[in-house]
């Protein structure tokens, strides 16, 4: 898939940093936890300690973008739009996002705060159906990847 980054290190050697996580967006993400829509928050308290059947990190980053939530074990992101999401350009950019994301074989969910905050347990039960099938399936070939299986909410 991807490569790891090669970047000096102390003393001239090269070291090698990865794509997830990085420290350098350590305080995006960090910002990004405290700034959490009542909707994040919400999804968090049922995502958090592996109730849905794996374990999710919030505010993980893949390069320079963070993702609201992240399964590594399933692969799967978990995004929770608002109102900006809805215009042409963020449209635009969400798409280049998710295409990006699935390069690395990640699946996005997409859900808006009304539908979190509104139908929380049809959004758990849409996450839930996405883990099993990504932890149960075989491993995605080169010609496609499991991402097609995931509805884009």
């Amino acid at each position: 898939m991807f490569p790891l980054l090669a970047k000096e290190g102390v003393r001239g050697r090269s070291i090698l940093t990865q794509h997830f996580n990085r420290r350098s967006e350590r305080d995006k993400r960090k910002a990004l936890r405290s700034k959490a829509t009542t909707a994040e928050r919400q999804l968090w308290q049922h995502l958090r300690g592996k109730r849905v059947g794996t374990k999710f990190r919030r505010q993980y980053s893949v390069d320079a973008y963070v993702l609201d939530f992240y399964s590594p074990q399933s692969k799967l992101a978990v995004e929770v739009d608002g109102a900006r999401h809805f215009t042409t350009d963020t449209r635009e950019y969400d798409q280049e996002r998710t295409t990006y994301l699935r390069r690395f074989g990640i699946a996005v969910l997409r859900f808006t705060n009304r539908e979190i905050l509104e139908n929380i347990d049809g959004v758990l039960g849409t996450i839930e159906d996405a883990v099993q099938r990504r932890t149960t399936t075989s491993p995605p070939s080169k010609e496609g990847d499991l991402t097609d299986t995931v509805p884009q909410c």
